[in-house]
């Protein structure tokens, strides 16, 4: 109790949660905090850990329910807590809302959010009951990724969120969001469960900040060479892709590119615009085919094939690989956008190493071309213009 007065007194306290509380004393003690300072509350009712170990004693249980949570503007009880707390098994949605009106009606907290994750279903849905009984669901994805930590994550992102000024409802709803971000972009740390990240959230608006700018800087030294790259753009035009890192990167709205791509306006490569997240499918899908094999390959370029390609670029000490797609399986050609991703693993798993160069051969209707990987948008750019001196040096372009 010292404590959170001491931090109460001194800087104030804009909203707190609770996590893990383990026995009567340390729930009677914040209960009395709370009444004291009157900060807006979360309450992470935990009982039992992932593991199934017991959080919070029995004889604590009822406690929290009597005293701590009359004082909390929002619950957040997984499908176990609100069972516990409200008395009625959950098998489904219709059950969770139940038991979060009954939660909300006998104990009183502004908001009760049933969280969905351990109910059943392709979609992961939290049941919000709040105003005079109202319900929302809040709907997303059920994704992959680490789950330890995520009550912890979610209580505290809407206390911050309720701390920086968002009402309740919003504060849930964007919490839910940062949560599922946490989820999607972890990483496998240690053993046993691994933890949500929840500093993606931050992490991602920074990194596409830094993307942005390095494939700036690459775009502006191409344009310097600008008669020069021309001379290697293909009919379908160029892209620079340059993707977050991998544990950030989980489609092509995570890689940076150029929009309307790099073209050749008389006989110049010109950007067609600034880089923007989301700007390229067809070179983006082979940076992330790569990176699922060599995650610090995040950058590529397409440019036109040229007859002698290789053996130009091994004698400048390039290593090249290549792709045929008349070897394409059928259920791959049928899917729409895996082609890319099979070419790049099929030309990296030829050589058993990370090629400078993927040559692709093309088909019927598809342009013959040749990809540039690096580990960054500056990489792939030197590596172009030690193809292009090498090119003009065998006399292939002038």
């Amino acid at each position: 109790e010292l404590q959170i007065d001491v931090v109460a007194e001194d800087i104030g306290v804009d909203a707190a949660k609770t996590g893990m509380l383990s026995n009567p004393g340390i729930v009677r003690s914040v209960a009395r905090s709370v009444k004291k300072h009157g900060f807006p509350l979360v309450v992470d009712p935990v009982i039992f850990a992932k593991s199934g170990d017991r959080l919070l004693v029995e004889e604590a249980v009822e406690v929290m329910a009597k005293e701590l949570l009359p004082l909390a503007k929002v619950v957040t009880p997984n499908k176990f807590e609100a069972e516990r707390l409200s008395g009625i098994k959950i098998e489904g949605l219709e059950d969770a809302e139940k038991a979060g009106k009954i939660i909300r009606e006998k104990y009183g907290p502004e908001i009760v959010v049933v969280k969905g994750g351990h109910l059943s279903g392709d979609k992961s849905i939290d049941i919000v009951i709040h105003g005079s009984g109202n319900v929302t669901m809040l709907e997303g994805p059920r994704v992959d990724g680490c789950t330890h930590g995520t009550g912890c994550s979610f209580s505290a992102a809407i206390a911050a969120y309720i701390a920086k000024g968002e009402d309740l409802l919003n504060a849930v709803k964007k919490a839910k969001e940062f949560v599922t971000i946490a989820i999607e972009r972890s990483y496998k740390v240690g053993k046993g469960h691994c933890p949500v990240n929840p500093t993606a959230y931050l992490e991602l608006d920074a990194e596409r900040y830094r993307a942005e700018r390095l494939v700036e800087e690459a775009i502006a030294i191409i344009e310097k060479r600008a008669e020069d790259v021309a001379k290697l753009i293909p009919e379908v035009q160029s892209n620079l892709a340059y993707a977050l890192p991998h544990y950030l990167a989980k489609s092509p709205r995570d890689v940076i590119a150029i929009p309307g791509r790099i073209v050749n306006y008389m006989g110049r490569a010109k950007a067609s615009g600034p880089p923007r997240p989301g700007a390229s499918s067809h070179v983006a899908r082979g940076v992330l085919a790569a990176m699922e094999i060599y995650p610090e390959y995040r950058a590529a370029m397409n440019i036109r094939y040229i007859p002698g390609l290789e053996d130009i670029a091994s004698k400048a000490g390039f290593k090249i690989s290549w792709y045929d797609r008349r070897e394409e399986p059928e259920d791959v050609k049928r899917k729409e956008g895996a082609s890319i991703p099979w070419g790049v693993r099929t030309a990296i798993n030829r050589i058993g190493s990370m090629p400078d160069i993927i040559i692709d051969y093309g088909d019927f209707g598809k342009e013959p071309g040749a990809k540039i990987f690096g580990k960054d948008p500056i990489d792939v750019v030197n590596k172009l213009l030690r193809l292009i001196e090498e090119l003009k040096r065998n006399k292939t372009i002038s």
